[in-house]
């Protein structure tokens, strides 16, 4: 069944034209960087003057991002509010955040990298006839930057690129999607979309009749079920490669 809904897609797109892909835990590791960035940034905190332990700083750190997000702005500031005064008695709380904010900025400037089959495949893709593009839930600076510091932004058409916060739609909504298509005036069953999370990445792409590709990289999605199934599960970009030489090109 999985095969003639992929065939069924396959013979209605006319030929595919475009592949694109989400940017967290789909061309780098997330969850990861982010567990280092917090840890070396509540070790900063501590080396500076807090006096609690850092497992007691973390735990309480890692409520604050599920209660505001994790792209909220002022994760230190609210870690600061919900610990005791006392433990940082002998120094400015605002020194204190400073140094929380220079850790976790220079972890992302040694240690932001894509996975290690993310360039090279992308290359092959930008060599073919395909137009390679991006469709990213997050605040527009912050993902942008990320495309830039893992050095793969010259993969991408520059008119590809939609992130959900400049566009004002945000993942799950299947209009997001539809956005897109419009945009780069290319049917859906033409588009390709890569991505780790079943629920906001595969749904809505598959609502709206994309050729859904699930990566499975032990991200935070790694066990979560969606609505429908992705036409493809791959475990790596080489596998993604042999897809697209096989079925696409």
């Amino acid at each position: 069944m999985q095969e003639s809904k992929r065939l069924k897609k396959r013979s209605a797109s006319g030929g595919l034209k475009a592949v694109l892909f989400d940017i967290d835990d789909t061309l780098y590791s997330t969850s990861e960087f982010a567990a280092r960035a917090r840890r070396n940034s509540v070790s900063a905190m501590i080396k500076t003057g807090l006096r609690l332990p850092h497992p007691l700083v973390m735990k309480e750190l890692v409520e604050v991002i599920n209660e505001f997000s994790s792209n909220y702005e002022h994760h230190f500031d609210k870690l600061l509010l919900r610990l005791p005064r006392n433990s940082y008695r002998t120094v400015n709380p605002i020194v204190l955040v400073a140094s929380a904010v220079i850790a976790y900025h220079e972890t992302k400037f040694k240690e932001l990298v894509p996975f290690a089959d993310v360039p090279s495949v992308l290359k092959k893709i930008a060599q073919t006839r395909l137009t390679l593009g991006i469709i990213s839930a997050g605040l527009e600076i912050k993902q942008s930057e990320k495309l830039i510091r893992l050095k793969l932004y010259k993969f991408f058409h520059p008119k590809a690129i939609f992130i959900s916060d400049q566009i004002g739609i945000n993942k799950p909504n299947p209009k997001l999607y539809r956005r897109v298509c419009a945009d780069l005036k290319i049917n859906p069953s033409q588009v390709m979309y890569i991505g780790d999370n079943p629920v906001s990445d595969i749904d809505p792409a598959n609502q709206i009749g994309m050729i859904t590709v699930l990566v499975r990289r032990k991200g935070k999605h790694y066990q979560e079920a969606g609505l429908s199934r992705p036409d493809y599960v791959i475990n790596n970009f080489q596998e993604l490669w042999t897809i697209l030489k096989k079925e696409y090109l």
